[in-house]
């Protein structure tokens, strides 16, 4: 075995297991270029994948010194080189690209990059094509079978490596719509409350990004908002549905669902780090909030987040006892109330979020 065949082979098995190492499909496909380019010392790389409802292919990630502008290129079916190997299913190398009648210039007039020499190998799974792998001109020498075999090779990786995260994504999404779904159901008891849910998680979504949180985070606070009232089906329907305010002992009733939130979700062991925001979304800064009357920091930064977008929905909504208040009173409520009753840099972000929000329907 020669040096360079060693020494691709050992980068294969890292590169494979790189790859392999995440769900995050934007991740696997960045990952899969860099080891296209690397394992055949290629200047650039790129992974087209199949739009399965059009056929047509497309940049879904490209690097190398003009990649970021081939995102956008989307070839028809059968189209260029890499439309061909989707087709026929059959790797090819291509010593001298621009005399090739397959070529599809498009993308190098797009770049004013200039491809020379490439390879490109199918990426498929189970009989179908998810799309194509494509190392583009080597550094030194000529692309030759030796690398057709070894990014096949990284191809098969990737195409499972895709279909686990698509499958992933598939069942999370199926997830979150049973959530959304059982949220509805709730909002469903009660009439004037339509949309809340997909409100509070909105605004709770786009201030937890304002605020720097990370994509694990932000999934978190996406389910917990969804999921912040689901307690209200242990609510009875005279007080949920009363069409006047709440006496004493009906808002202490009412007061009961986030702790039965908390419980109802407690038999979901996979929903155990959401219970904090869903538990604790009704707690205040000052320490007067329910159930648990936790104070500052003590209360979950989603929970925190939760109760500024639920208060400011709670507010601007039209109720059968009350008419909303406009943006800017409620607003104006949470400013008044930052620090006591709202998390001061909760409510700074909220305010950036809504008036960015204001401004677009504008």
């Amino acid at each position: 075995m020669s040096d360079k065949r060693l020494k691709q082979l050992t980068t294969l098995m890292e590169m494979a297991s790189l790859v392999n190492s995440t769900l995050d499909t934007h991740e696997i496909r960045k990952r899969a270029i860099e080891a296209a380019t690397a394992l055949l010392g290629a200047e650039a790389g790129s992974l087209l994948l199949v739009d399965q409802e059009t056929g047509e292919l497309f940049f879904e990630v490209a690097l190398g010194e003009k990649g970021d502008k081939l995102k956008e290129i989307r070839l028809k079916r059968g189209q260029g080189i890499a439309g061909w190997v989707v087709e026929k299913g059959e790797p090819v190398i291509v010593h001298d690209v621009s005399s090739d009648p397959r070529f599809f210039k498009g993308a190098d007039k797009k770049s004013t990059f200039v491809t020379k020499d490439l390879v490109c190998v199918p990426v498929r799974t189970r009989g179908k094509t998810l799309g194509v792998l494509q190392a583009i001109n080597r550094r030194e020498g000529k692309f030759d079978q030796e690398d057709l075999q070894i990014l096949s090779a990284l191809a098969d990786q990737v195409a499972v490596a895709i279909e686990n995260a698509n499958l992933y994504e598939e069942l999370k999404e199926a997830f979150y719509g049973t959530a959304e779904a059982l949220a509805d159901t709730i909002e469903k008891r009660d009439p004037y409350t339509g949309g809340h849910t997909k409100r509070v998680m909105d605004y709770s979504v786009a201030t937890g990004r304002r605020m720097g949180l990370g994509k694990k985070e932000i999934e978190r606070l996406r389910l917990a908002a969804i999921l912040h009232d689901i307690g209200k089906i242990g609510v009875r329907d005279d007080v949920l549905l009363k069409q006047d305010r709440l006496d004493k002992e009906e808002l202490e009733k009412m007061n009961m669902h986030s702790a039965y939130g908390a419980e109802i979700l407690s038999h979901i062991r996979q929903l155990g780090d959401i219970i904090p925001g869903v538990r604790g979304h009704h707690e205040k800064i000052d320490g007067t909030g329910y159930p648990d009357g936790l104070r500052g920091d003590g209360i979950p930064l989603s929970a925190r987040i939760i109760a500024v977008a639920d208060t400011f929905d709670a507010m601007t909504t039209d109720r059968p006892y009350r008419k909303g208040l406009s943006v800017e009173t409620a607003l104006g409520e949470l400013k008044k109330h930052s620090g006591t009753q709202f998390d001061g840099g909760v409510v700074e972000a909220f305010f950036r979020t809504v008036r960015e929000k204001e401004e677009v329907k504008a």
